[in-house]
C-alpha cells in the first residue's frame, strides 16, 4: 500500500524502480518494494481529486446511480473500487500464507521499442499511458520484473477484471469435463431445463464454451440498443430508467434471448455464453462462483487478499464479466496456468486440461468474427489462443484487461487498465498491447 506521503505527491506516482523503502504488506508477502518516481497520467484520477474530501465535491463524486461510475476518466477510479458502487460476493484467499514471488526488476524495460499495428513507433513506457494502464505486473521465469501501479490503483486493492472473468468459468467447465461430471457434448437444457425456449435449446455445451452458439445478441457497446446493454441492466451495474420492467436478473435475462443463425458454424464472442455456462457449472455443481473460485484457486495459490465478484439482485454472480482482483494476485493464477496448472507445490490444473485450451480450437470459425489484429487465433474454453510462435494465450477483458501467457517466453503479463475504448480487438488497446506484448518477449529472449 501506499504511505500517506506517498498519497501526498500531487504530480507523481510511485512505481517500481530503483530506490527501496517499507510499505505494508499482507502476511507472507514480500514487504520490500522497488520504488520509482514517474510523472502522471493526465488522467490520474487522484490528482482529479476524484472522490477525495469528506464528502467529495460534486463534481468529484462517482456514483451508480447517475451513470459517473462508467464516464471516462471517472473509470480509472471506478473500476478500482467496484465494491464501492454495486452489490458484491466475497471470494476468500483463506488462511494458509501467500505464496511470495522472487523479484528481479529491470530497468530496461521502459524503454523497449516496438511499432504499434497501425504503424507508430512507441516505446514501452509510452504504451503504458496510451492504453491508461492501472497497474501491470511481468513474471519472467517466475520472477516479478517490472511492476507499475498508476492512478488509483494500489498492490493490495482489487480492480474490475471484466471478461478476464470468462476464462476462470471456461477453466472451471474444463475441469469438471475433466473430472468426467460435464458432457460437452450433451444440449445445455440437459443441466438447465429453463433454457428450453431459448437460443439454447438445441445448442451443446461444447458450443457453449468455445462461442459457437447462433444466438441474437450484440456485444457493440457503442450501439445504445445492444444487447449487452439489457444484460447490463439485467445486472444492475448500470443506472435503470424509472419504468424499468425488464429482467431482475442474469438468470431471467437469459431465458429472454432466441436464436439467430445455426450453431457451431463462427465463433461469436457473446457475454451471454459465458453467463449459460455460470449458471450449468453452478447448477451441476451446487456451489456459487464466488466459492468455486475461492475452494478451487483462491485458497490454494496463495494469494495475498481476498478477490469478489460484482452479484446481481439475486445474489447470482457476473460470470461474464463481474470478478475484481489486486494485480499480484491474477498474475498468481496467471503463473499458474504457465506452469500446466501448478503453483505454491500443488497440481490445482490437470496438465491436461491446460494442454487442451492451449491447442486452441477452430481457426476457421474464428476467422469469421472478423478480428484484424488477431489473425490466426482461435478461441478454446474461453481463453484466446494466439497460435504464434510463443505459444501465446490470453484471458482478455474490455477497456484494457489482461492476462498475457507466453510458455515459450517463460513469460507472463497480466495488465489492469481504464481505456476509453470497450473493446480490446480491431482497435487501439490491441494495436499497442500486441506488439508491445510481443517486444518484451523478444527482448527477454535475446537477453
Amino acid at each position: 500500500g501506499q504511505t500517506n506521503s506517498l498519497l501526498s505527491l500531487s504530480n507523481h506516482k510511485c512505481l517500481i524502480g530503483p530506490t527501496t523503502i517499507r510499505t505494508p504488506a499482507s502476511p507472507g508477502s514480500t514487504r520490500i518494494k522497488l520504488l520509482s518516481m514517474q510523472p502522471s497520467q493526465p488522467t490520474d484520477p487522484v490528482a482529479l481529486h476524484i472522490m477525495q474530501g469528506f464528502p467529495p465535491e460534486p463534481k468529484n463524486l462517482v456514483r451508480l446511480q447517475d451513470g459517473s461510475g462508467y464516464i471516462f476518466p471517472k473509470t480509472r477510479w471506478a473500476f478500482s473500487h467496484q465494491r464501492e458502487l454495486v452489490p458484491t460476493a466475497t471470494i476468500r484467499r483463506g488462511p494458509a500464507p501467500a505464496f511470495s514471488f522472487s523479484q528481479s526488476p529491470r530497468s530496461d524495460i521502459d524503454t523497449i521499442g516496438f511499432t504499434t499495428l497501425d504503424g507508430r513507433p512507441m516505446s514501452w513506457a509510452q504504451g503504458l499511458i496510451e492504453t491508461e494502464t492501472d497497474g501491470i505486473l511481468i513474471l519472467h521465469r517466475g520472477r516479478i520484473i517490472y511492476e507499475r501501479y498508476f492512478g488509483a490503483l494500489t498492490p493490495e486493492r482489487p480492480h474490475m477484471a471484466f471478461s478476464v472473468t470468462k476464462s476462470f468459468v471456461g477453466l472451471i467447465a474444463a475441469m469438471l469435463q475433466h473430472q468426467g461430471a460435464l458432457d460437452p457434448n450433451q444440449l445445455t437444457t440437459h443441466y438447465v431445463p429453463e433454457l428450453a425456449s431459448t437460443a439454447y435449446a438445441d445448442a451443446t455445451v461444447r458450443q457453449v464454451m468455445d462461442m459457437t452458439v447462433g444466438v441474437r445478441y450484440s456485444e457493440t457497446y457503442t450501439d445504445p440498443t445492444a444487447e449487452i446493454w439489457a444484460y447490463a441492466s439485467a445486472c444492475g451495474v448500470i443506472p435503470r430508467a424509472p419504468n424499468y420492467q425488464g429482467p431482475q436478473s442474469i438468470f431471467a435475462f437469459l431465458q429472454t434471448l432466441q436464436k439467430e443463425g445455426a450453431h457451431d458454424e463462427a465463433f461469436a464472442y457473446k457475454t451471454c455464453n459465458t453467463e449459460v455456462l455460470g449458471w450449468i457449472v453452478q447448477r451441476l455443481t451446487g456451489t456459487t462462483f464466488a466459492t468455486l473460485v475461492s475452494d478451487w484457486f483462491w485458497q490454494q495459490l496463495g494469494t495475498e487478499e481476498d478477490a469478489y465478484v460484482v452479484v446481481d439482485g439475486i445474489g447470482a454472480a457476473m460470470c461474464g464479466g463481474g470478478l475484481n482482483t489486486t494485480l499480484r494476485d491474477l498474475a498468481r493464477f496467471g503463473e499458474m496456468m504457465r506452469r500446466h496448472g501448478a503453483l505454491n507445490g500443488r497440481q490445482l490444473v490437470p496438465e491436461a486440461v491446460v494442454a487442451d485450451i492451449t491447442r486452441g480450437a477452430d481457426r476457421d470459425h474464428f476467422a469469421k468474427a472478423g478480428y484484424q489484429t488477431l489473425p490466426g487465433w482461435s478461441y478454446r474454453h474461453q481463453w484466446w489462443i494466439s497460435h504464434n510462435n510463443l505459444g501465446a494465450y490470453s484471458a482478455r477483458g474490455i477497456h484494457g484487461q489482461a492476462i498475457w501467457i507466453a510458455p515459450s517466453a517463460e513469460l507472463v503479463i497480466v495488465r489492469y487498465a481504464s481505456h476509453p475504448t470497450a473493446a480490446n480487438g480491431n482497435g487501439p488497446l490491441d494495436y499497442i498491447s500486441l506488439p508491445a506484448y510481443q517486444a518484451v518477449a523478444d527482448h527477454l529472449l535475446r537477453a
